[in-house]
C-alpha cells in the first residue's frame, strides 16, 4: 500500500470511528436525559475510563514516530531537507493530539473546575493545528490533491468551530450533532483522499501518478483534463454530503426507536391521537373523548 495512502487512510479511519462514537453517545444521552444533557469532549468506558484518549494517544504517537524516525530526516549539516518538511508538519499535528489527550487525562484526574472548557479548548487547538498545516503545507497542494485538501480544510474548520462553540453552549445537542457528523465526514473524506489519489485505477482520465520531490502525486497532462478531474471531485464531495445527511438523520431516528421517548400514535381520518408514556385505563366513553386530538 502506498505510504501516502496509509498516511491518509488510518488517521481518517480514526476520525471516522471517533465521530461515530460521539454521535452514538451524545444521541443516547440526549434521549435519556434531555434536561440535564451536557456536551462531552470525550467519553469514558466502564473497564478503562480513558480508553478513547489512550487510543488517540497511541495512534498519534505511532504516526509521529513514523514521520520523524523511520528514516534519516536531517542533512549532514543538521538541517531539515526540503523533501522532508512535510513529515515534520505531519508530526506537529500528531504532537498536538498527544498533548490534547495527555492534558485531558490530567484535567479529569485532578477534577479541576475549568476542565470542561479547557478540554474543549485543547481539542479545538489540535484541530486548528491540523487546519493550519493543511492550509500552509510546504508541499504544493495544487491540482487534484489541492482540491481534496480544500474540502478537508472546510470539514476541519466546521469541526473546530463547533468544538469551540461547545464551550459557550454546553447544552446544545444540535451543536454537538454537527460536530460529531463533521468529524465522521472528515474521516471518511480523508480515507477517500488516500484511496483516490494513490490508486492507479481511480486516477482520472488524462492524469497520471508521477514522482516529484520524493513522493508520488497526480499530475494532469492538459488543462482540460485538470478541469474535468476537479469537477469530478466536486461532484464526489456533493454525493458524500448527501450520503452523510441520509446516514446521520437515519442513525438518529434508529436510536430514537431504542432510547427515545415512546409515543403511541393513532392515525385516523383527519385526526392524529397521540398518547405519551404508558396507556392509561379509561373508565368510560366520556373519558376517552378527553384525549388530545390534533386536526390535520
Amino acid at each position: 500500500m502506498e505510504r501516502s495512502m496509509i498516511g491518509h487512510f488510518f488517521p481518517g479511519l480514526g476520525f471516522f470511528l471517533i465521530g461515530l462514537w460521539h454521535l452514538f453517545n451524545h444521541t443516547k444521552l440526549h434521549f435519556q436525559n434531555p434536561k440535564s444533557f451536557t456536551i462531552h469532549a470525550w467519553f469514558p468506558t466502564k473497564k478503562v475510563r480513558y480508553l478513547e484518549l489512550f487510543l488517540i494517544m497511541m495512534g498519534s504517537s505511532y504516526y509521529m514516530s513514523s514521520e520523524l524516525f523511520r528514516h534519516h530526516r536531517f542533512d549532514p549539516d543538521g538541517t531539515i531537507p526540503s523533501s522532508y518538511l512535510r513529515n515534520f508538519e505531519h508530526a506537529s499535528i500528531a504532537i498536538t493530539y498527544i498533548l490534547y489527550t495527555s492534558f485531558s487525562i490530567l484535567l479529569d484526574f485532578q477534577a479541576v473546575r475549568a476542565k470542561y472548557g479547557l478540554t474543549h479548548l485543547l481539542g479545538a487547538v489540535a484541530l486548528g493545528q491540523q487546519l493550519l498545516m493543511f492550509r500552509l503545507h510546504s508541499t504544493d497542494h495544487g491540482g487534484l490533491e489541492g482540491q481534496y485538501h480544500l474540502f478537508l480544510q472546510i470539514l476541519t474548520l466546521i469541526t473546530m468551530g463547533s468544538t469551540l462553540m461547545g464551550i459557550g453552549f454546553p447544552k446544545s445537542f444540535i451543536l454537538v450533532f454537527i460536530r460529531s457528523v463533521s468529524l465522521s465526514f472528515l474521516g471518511a473524506w480523508m480515507i477517500t483522499t488516500g484511496i483516490m489519489l494513490w490508486t492507479k485505477a481511480f486516477i482520472p482520465k488524462g492524469c497520471a501518478l508521477i514522482w516529484d520531490d520524493g513522493h508520488r502525486e497526480v499530475r494532469c497532462h492538459e488543462e482540460a483534463a485538470l478541469h474535468r478531474a476537479k469537477a469530478l471531485i466536486n461532484i464526489e464531495f456533493s454525493w458524500y454530503l448527501i450520503a452523510v445527511m441520509i446516514f446521520s438523520v437515519s442513525f438518529y431516528l434508529y436510536l430514537a426507536e431504542f432510547y427515545g421517548e415512546k409515543k403511541v400514535k393513532e392515525l385516523s381520518w383527519g385526526k392524529i391521537n397521540e398518547k405519551k408514556g404508558e396507556e392509561q385505563h379509561l373508565g368510560d366513553n366520556d373519558d376517552a373523548d378527553e384525549e388530545d386530538e390534533l386536526g390535520l
